[in-house]
C-alpha cells in the first residue's frame, strides 16, 4: 500500500482516485477546487481531503493530478499551494491531463529540481473507461520512474505504455486525438450519406463493421448517433481544448494537419448550434441542421 495524493475530481479523475483507493488498495488523499466534490469523495470511497494540493501532497508517495488545462496544471503544481512546494524527495509526480507537451517538459524539470519524479500520462476511453478502469494510458518520462509508477497506475488502467522522454505521453494523446477526429468525421458522413440514401443504418453498420470500415467509435457510437443523442461521452469543449493543444504543437514541429485543422472547425460550428456539452460524435448534427 502506498501514501498518494489525487488533485482534480471531475468526470476522470473522481473514479481514476477512487480505483487508486479501492482495487489499488492505497491511502488516499484527495483535493478538489470544488471542496464538496472532494466530500462527496470521500463519503463514496474512503480517504480524506485536504485544503490545499500542497497539503494533499504532504508525506505522498505517489501525487496524481487530473485538471483541465496548462494553467490549472501550473496551478495546482508549482504555484504557491502546489504539489511540488511540498512533495518529499524519491517521490513520483504523475499528470493525467490533457495537456501541452511544453508543460510536461516544463514540469519534469521542475520536479527534478526538488528530487521528484515525474510522469506525463494522459489517457484515453473517456469516462466510461474511468468509471470501468480500463482506460489507456500514454506516459513520457524516465524509465525507472516509469517503471516504479506502472503498478500504481495500473489501478485505473487495462494499457500503460513508455512512450519516450517527458511530454511523449502528451504527444502521443495528440496522436490519439487527431485519428478520432477524423474517423468521427468520416463515420458521421457515412450515416449522414446512408440516411439520405434511404439505408437501413442499423443493418448497414452491422455488415461493414465487420470488415475494414470498423472502429471503437462506430461499434460504440452509431447506435447513439442515428437517433440524434449526444450527452454519451467526451464533451466538444474538451475536444477542441484537446484539438487547439495539437495544432499549436504542429505549427512547432512542421506537421500539416489538412483534415484536423477541418475537424477542428466543424467542432466550432456544433459550439454555435449550442451543442458544447454534446459529446463528439455530434459532428452528424451539424450535417442534419
Amino acid at each position: 500500500m502506498a501514501k498518494v495524493a489525487f488533485i482534480g475530481l471531475g468526470v476522470m479523475g473522481f473514479p481514476m482516485g477512487g480505483h487508486l483507493k479501492v482495487k489499488g488498495g492505497h491511502d488516499v488523499t484527495v483535493y478538489n477546487r470544488t471542496a464538496a466534490k472532494a466530500d462527496d469523495w470521500v463519503a463514496k470511497f474512503g480517504g480524506k481531503s485536504a485544503p490545499t494540493p500542497a497539503e494533499a501532497a504532504r508525506d505522498a508517495d505517489f501525487v496524481f493530478t487530473c485538471v483541465g488545462n496548462d494553467d490549472d496544471l501550473r496551478s495546482v503544481t508549482s504555484g504557491e499551494n502546489g504539489v511540488l512546494q511540498t512533495m518529499k524527495p524519491g517521490a513520483i509526480l504523475i499528470d493525467n491531463t490533457t495537456a501541452s507537451a511544453e508543460v510536461a517538459r516544463e514540469l519534469y524539470a521542475a520536479a527534478k529540481e526538488k528530487d521528484v519524479g515525474f510522469i506525463d500520462a494522459p489517457v484515453s476511453g473517456g469516462q466510461a473507461g474511468a468509471e470501468n478502469g480500463v482506460l489507456t494510458v500514454m506516459c513520457g518520462g524516465d524509465e525507472a520512474t516509469y517503471e516504479t509508477a506502472k503498478p500504481i497506475i495500473d489501478a485505473y488502467a487495462r494499457m500503460v505504455g513508455l512512450m519516450g522522454a517527458a511530454g511523449a505521453g502528451q504527444l502521443t494523446k495528440m496522436i490519439n486525438q487527431i485519428c478520432i477526429a477524423g474517423v468521427v468525421q468520416g463515420l458521421a458522413e457515412g450515416i449522414h450519406f446512408g440516411k439520405r440514401a434511404g439505408l437501413d443504418i442499423e443493418k448497414v453498420v452491422e455488415v461493414i463493421s465487420k470488415g475494414a470500415a470498423g472502429s471503437w467509435q462506430m461499434e460504440n457510437r452509431h447506435k447513439t448517433m442515428n437517433v440524434g443523442k449526444y450527452d454519451f461521452g467526451f464533451a466538444i469543449d474538451w475536444m477542441r481544448k484537446d484539438l487547439g493543444i495539437v495544432l499549436n504543437e504542429a505549427r512547432s514541429n512542421g506537421a500539416k494537419l489538412p483534415l484536423t485543422a477541418l475537424v477542428d472547425q466543424f467542432y466550432g460550428d456544433v459550439q454555435a448550434m449550442g451543442g458544447n456539452r454534446w459529446d463528439t460524435s455530434s459532428l452528424l448534427a451539424r450535417l442534419e441542421k
